[in-house]
């Protein structure tokens, strides 16, 4: 399980398994109850977390890209670099630290507000436009830039110079056939998990995009089914990674059984894998919350 790519895929899973816990208990709570049960400071810690774990998935497909990107592009020089265990290890590390300090903001943007639809008190965990250095359609356009456009372009510019790269070295008889093979069966992982997260994720993206900017009101069955879907879409983007990586990855599904092999034999001959080359307040959020 030590190399690059199956300590980011295991990050990812990570990063999603936390998302959809999370998530889908608080935004169901949301849809049934009309009423905020858990109180500010869950409802603060609630959205900031969602955002947390949300870029965190999102920025492992980036640094997958990367590390396949430099075993593609620069296997000789990037060698060194994604072979030490040290390295590989400070990147995870540095990536969460960052998007837990860069999205602490959030916790001061969200929180719950009163209101009285009927004259009865009601409660609501959102997005609080009481905000004055920061308005809901900001918010939610950075989070798209951020979380969203910014991530796409930037590994599809990176694949782009993979594949080039790729298919000039297809008569390369320097490279042997199953270390092409090899190469290319890791980069169809990463591509297939990167489409599959553009395409699950747009839908929601675009809709809280267009409630930010008040062009998309969910006063209707049909706008609400939508909304609906569109975030159950988001949630299946988390969800069908584990999927994706056992029918895909057959160095990752070794090195899993190798590892779950070992813990149960209480020992175990420590082998390194080669390296493989989101009123008084909008209810607008990064998940719909």
């Amino acid at each position: 399980m030590h190399s690059t790519t199956n300590l980011l895929i295991v990050n990812l899973a990570v990063a999603d398994l936390l998302f959809v816990v999370l998530c889908i208990p608080f935004t169901g709570t949301d849809y049934v109850m009309e009423n905020w049960p858990f109180g500010d400071t869950w409802c603060r810690i609630v959205h900031y977390l969602i955002v947390v774990t949300a870029l965190a998935s999102i920025y492992t497909l980036v640094l997958m890209s990367v590390d396949r990107f430099l075993a593609v592009v620069h296997p000789i020089r990037s060698r060194i670099l994604r072979s030490k265990k040290v390295i590989k290890i400070s990147c995870v590390i540095i990536l969460w630290i960052a998007i837990v300090t860069i999205t602490a903001p959030v916790i001061m943007l969200h929180g719950t507000v009163k209101y009285k639809p009927l004259g009865v008190t009601m409660v609501t965990c959102c997005f609080k436009n009481s905000n004055s250095f920061l308005s809901v359609a900001d918010y939610q356009i950075t989070f798209f830039a951020g979380s969203y456009l910014f991530p796409l372009m930037t590994i599809s510019g990176l694949y782009l110079r993979m594949i080039t790269r790729l298919w000039r070295q297809g008569g390369d008889i320097r490279m042997s056939v199953e270390s092409q093979r090899g190469r290319k069966r890791v980069t169809r992982l990463v591509v297939v998990l990167v489409i599959t997260f553009a395409l699950l994720w747009l839908p929601i993206q675009l809709i809280l995009l267009l409630k930010a900017l008040n062009l998309y009101h969910a006063t209707t069955k049909l706008k609400v089914v939508l909304q609906i879907v569109a975030q159950l879409l988001a949630y299946t983007s988390s969800c069908i990674n584990p999927v994706l990586y056992a029918f895909l990855s057959d160095n990752f599904r070794k090195a899993f059984h190798k590892a779950i092999n070992c813990s149960k034999q209480e020992k175990c001959v420590s082998t390194t894998l080669p390296p493989l080359r989101k009123t008084s307040c909008s209810r607008t959020s990064t998940t719909g919350v």
